[in-house]
């Protein structure tokens, strides 16, 4: 029993190591290229659901980045029609094409809603690497979840759980309720200012002024 208490109290201070930007302060990105996410979940509105949700949080954290229907249409032109194929395209013909500092890599693990029995949920689960198109080193990368469930109240016994979690499926699921879930994760995602977050860009009065934040 003491060592069981003893390892609950050490996992309960666990802390967050603090991320290291050496290489993200050395390249200090302007512009961005976000590349449209890769999808690993069943739900085929994935892709173009979180992809319509990052630029904003990005360009309120200071950087430009490239409008996505021109990023889309220029995939297209030259052949790529798939996530899959843009993210295999070469970081310096990524370079040569767009002439941005950096791309966005997104993969979106989990998104849409999920019954079981006594709970419903929408849930969006997205992970980021950062590259720099110059020098070809990952600069920052890391992972977000939004769920619909955040802050919901389990009171009620069992037939009010099962009750609302009924409810909420039939809701979440006519309602597309994993969009807006998908906008929760991409601003925890690349909203700057976070702890172990991306940094300010230039077009931000913090810039340069972050890096150094504490979980």
């Amino acid at each position: 029993m003491p060592l069981v208490a003893a390892a609950l109290l050490s996992s309960g201070c666990a802390t967050q190591q603090p991320y290291d930007y050496t290489a993200y302060k050395e390249s200090r990105p302007s512009s961005i290229l976000v590349l449209p996410p890769l999808n690993m979940s069943p739900d085929v509105l994935a892709t173009n659901s979180v992809l319509s949700h990052v630029t904003l949080p990005l360009a309120e954290s200071g950087y430009y980045v490239f409008p996505v229907t021109l990023v889309n249409e220029t995939f297209k032109q030259n052949g790529l029609v798939n996530p899959a194929e843009m993210h295999d395209v070469t970081l310096q013909k990524l370079r040569d094409i767009f002439g941005a500092d950096a791309a966005l890599y997104i993969t979106v693990r989990q998104y849409g809603t999920t019954y079981a029995i006594i709970s419903s949920e929408s849930r969006v689960t997205a992970e980021a690497r950062l590259i720099d198109l110059r020098t070809e080193q990952t600069l920052w990368s890391g992972t977000a979840t939004a769920s619909s469930a955040e802050g919901r109240s389990s009171s009620g016994g069992l037939v009010g759980l099962l009750v609302s979690a009924l409810v909420h499926q039939i809701v979440e699921s006519t309602t597309n309720r994993a969009h807006p879930i998908a906008g929760i994760t991409s601003n925890r995602l690349l909203a700057a200012g976070r702890p172990n977050g991306i940094l300010y860009g230039p077009r931000s009065p913090n810039y340069m002024t972050d890096g150094n934040t504490r979980p």
